[in-house]
């Protein structure tokens, strides 16, 4: 990190001449990519970012500089490393679309800058694809029959074969060849943002949305990049707002093209682009949670699944694809949905969680329910940030500690495995009505990474189980209750 840090300075001194003020660094997303905030002088913020993919950088600055020229919504690139690995953009702040309808709902307000949103990507659409190289795309070129054939087997590989359901193996991938070269043939093609989401828009002080992450753009069908919007699974838009905004994007579709066009044709592949972006969704997540074992996407998988039964109950597949329905029933049946949705505590639920963070040197808590057992997870293998000068004076609550922690050590793996083993203490728990259940993390002074391993796991349950939580941070003298 802290080379990262050193080449981001520099690439700053010398685009500018002058030394950056400071640098912060920022929470890393789903993707490898790195985002620094640089603070200049004036007050003024610009985002750097290290990415370890070289062509995927490539790409990326190559739309951003092309879209940026045409006045399109994405950023401006100002200055990009010699060996390509760092560069740095435009900054237009921390709320994303997606944010704002988690904070603020489902407002008259929201609704308009979902359909700026729809508006600016009917744009970017059109207009950036003028002239673009498309041979410089990561992968494919176009969003065709191979593409979608790529996303259904994602979807098969990494979901469907991990609920070891018995089907047809040669029949079903028939029916996906029916089905990629039915969506293949659209009539109109654009450039594809590929995951146009509301997480990937920005929206600045003026409430203008701005793009980004469409470094895996290519040619394709305008409906794929407003399903994958529409039917995000985390959004959880109401049936007439996704038909409003569909409506309200082919007004400014046909503004942009200059001409109308076949709504009923359109509206009906749009459908078939739902159920692929779906699938795709519920392959990410298979692969992320299934075989990665990361807990965000672990819990996305239900709602993933009743987001693809509610469109199946809405809409007819109206191709011969006989085993490719039965494995959607499979997918969306009661059966299936239970196995990943978590049981979850109730009002009457006895179990009471207490949590402790602890140092070694002043003894392990006593479990004082008179049950004993619980857990203990040492995090002395963790990188003790205590070591630091900057750190010493503060706790696993402060950012700065927490950044450390995040980004520059194993503690989310660490976490990884700590939920892994107390998820299944805790679903036994409920079911058999226990009453209690001790989970201590104790490290060297217990400041800093057990306090954060206590504060991740307490939120992890809340967030997973709604269970009844006393967290206490023995060294620190702090005693939280949350859920009751």
């Amino acid at each position: 990190m802290q080379d990262a840090l050193y080449s981001i300075s520099e690439l700053y001194k010398n685009w500018k001449g002058i030394s950056i003020e400071t640098i912060d660094v920022l929470p890393q997303s789903g993707s490898e990519r790195r985002y620094f905030r640089l603070h200049e002088k004036d007050g003024q913020t610009l985002i750097g970012t290290y990415g370890a993919n070289k062509k995927e950088n490539e790409v990326f600055i190559y739309f951003s500089k092309k879209f940026s020229k045409q006045d399109l919504h994405v950023a401006t690139i100002y200055a990009v490393s010699k060996d390509g690995l760092f560069y740095i953009q435009e900054d237009f702040g921390d709320d994303s679309l997606l944010t704002l309808l988690e904070k603020d709902g489902f407002t008259n307000e929201i609704y308009l800058l979902f359909k700026k949103s729809l508006e600016a990507l009917a744009k970017l659409q059109v207009n950036g694809d003028k002239e673009l190289d498309y041979n410089r795309c990561l992968t494919n070129h176009e969003f065709g029959k191979q593409a979608i054939m790529a996303d259904l087997l994602y979807f098969k590989y990494y979901f469907l074969d991990a609920l070891r359901r018995p089907y047809d193996k040669q029949k079903l991938m028939d029916d996906f060849e029916k089905l990629s070269q039915y969506l293949a043939h659209t009539e109109y093609n654009y450039f594809m943002f590929r995951d146009f989401q509301s997480r990937n828009i920005l929206i600045d002080e003026n409430n203008s949305p701005h793009f980004i992450d469409y470094q895996g753009g290519m040619k394709g069908a305008p409906q794929y990049d407003v399903a994958s919007m529409l039917w995000q699974a985390r959004a959880n838009l109401s049936d007439e707002w996704k038909e409003n905004l569909l409506n309200d994007y082919i007004l400014s579709f046909e503004k942009e093209i200059g001409e109308k066009i076949d709504v009923p044709n359109f509206k009906n592949q749009y459908n078939g682009f739902v159920l692929i972006r779906l699938l795709q969704v519920l392959g990410a997540y298979g692969f992320r949670g299934l075989f990665e074992r990361k807990a965000h996407f672990l819990t996305s998988i239900p709602f993933a699944l009743l987001n693809l039964k509610h469109f199946l109950s809405k809409n007819v597949i109206e191709i011969d694809t006989l085993e490719f329905q039965k494995v959607l029933a499979i997918c969306t049946e009661e059966e299936t949905i239970n196995y990943f949705t978590p049981i979850q505590a109730s009002e009457q639920t006895p179990l009471l969680i207490k949590i402790t963070s602890f140092a070694y040197k002043n003894g392990i808590p006593e479990d004082a329910s008179g049950n004993g057992g619980g857990f203990v997870f040492d995090c002395r293998s963790i990188l003790n940030p205590g070591r630091l000068d900057e750190y010493k004076i503060i706790t696993g609550r402060d950012k700065p500690v927490k950044d450390f922690l995040e980004q520059q050590t194993q503690m989310p793996l660490f976490l990884n495995s700590v939920f892994d083993l107390v998820d299944i203490a805790v679903t036994d728990y409920i079911k058999r009505n226990f009453e209690n259940l001790s989970i201590n993390f104790g490290c060297t002074g217990g400041q800093h990474r057990s306090v954060f391993a206590a504060d991740a796991l307490a939120r992890h349950l809340r967030n997973k189980f709604k269970v009844k939580i006393i967290l206490t941070h023995r060294e620190q003298h702090i005693t939280e209750q949350k859920g009751f």
